[in-house]
């Protein structure tokens, strides 16, 4: 491995723990009108809707206050009580309590850490709204650790799109066989990069292992990051 590309949401940072707690504090603060089972339900089944679709999940997820205004916003209209107020206000409290619940994995700095130490180029290649990454970046203190970085929401492009992963090669003076990159996503941060030539490690910290209608073969799965920095 003479380059690595990382992943970041879910990979380095947690993005996912405490979402549905998130929701219904938020669902309290905003709506305390709305029965709560009801529209806790209802947020479950918006949200499935809204990211199932890849072409939507591609456009919104650039800017993710506005689609969490609008998986609010359908979850209210299921409630009987649409409320484009209620909407905004539900969203923002909960992009608010995300933030706050944002953590790096425990063993990131002593991965990024030891990766530095022996030198290996890096770069942080990320999808998502521009704003909101760059945050988590400066939070976090990642950027004194990374030699490129590419967020979509600055480029334009991100993963699985292959223009992403070739200009982290290009900026960073590699060559595809000499790279590996890291991810919990099994298309974004797998698929996609071995089609390229790259090497692709699967984080399934859950240790579920691969669906069964996987057709990705990882070069390699890890419970967590450390297990990259093993020999």
């Amino acid at each position: 491995m003479k380059a690595l590309l990382v992943d970041l949401d879910d990979t380095l940072l947690d993005y996912s723990g405490g979402v549905d707690a998130c929701w219904e504090a938020a669902c309290e603060a905003a709506a305390p009108n709305v029965e709560r089972a009801a529209l806790l339900a209802a947020l479950i089944d918006a949200r499935q809707w809204f990211w199932s679709d890849p072409e939507r999940h591609r456009r919104e997820r650039v800017d993710m206050l506005g689609a969490w205004t609008k998986i609010a916003a359908r979850a209210l209209e299921a409630c009987g009580a649409a409320s484009r107020a209620a909407a905004a206000d539900i969203a923002a409290i909960y992009a608010e309590r995300r933030r706050a619940a944002w953590r790096l994995f425990p063993e990131a700095v002593a991965f990024l850490t030891g990766l530095r130490q022996r030198r290996v180029p890096l770069a942080l290649v990320t999808n998502g709204d521009a704003r909101q990454q760059r945050d988590k970046i400066d939070r976090h203190d990642l950027a004194r650790w990374f030699d490129v970085i590419l967020i979509e929401g600055e480029m334009g492009y991100g993963k699985p799109d292959e223009k992403v992963y070739r200009e982290a090669l290009r900026q960073l003076g590699v060559a595809a066989a000499d790279t590996w990159m890291v991810g919990d996503h099994l298309e974004f941060d797998v698929g996609a990069p071995q089609r390229l030539g790259l090497r692709g490690v699967w984080v399934d910290r859950a240790g579920a292992g691969l669906p069964a209608n996987a057709d990705i073969s990882p070069h390699r799965v890890v419970r967590d990051l450390s297990e990259m920095l093993e020999e």
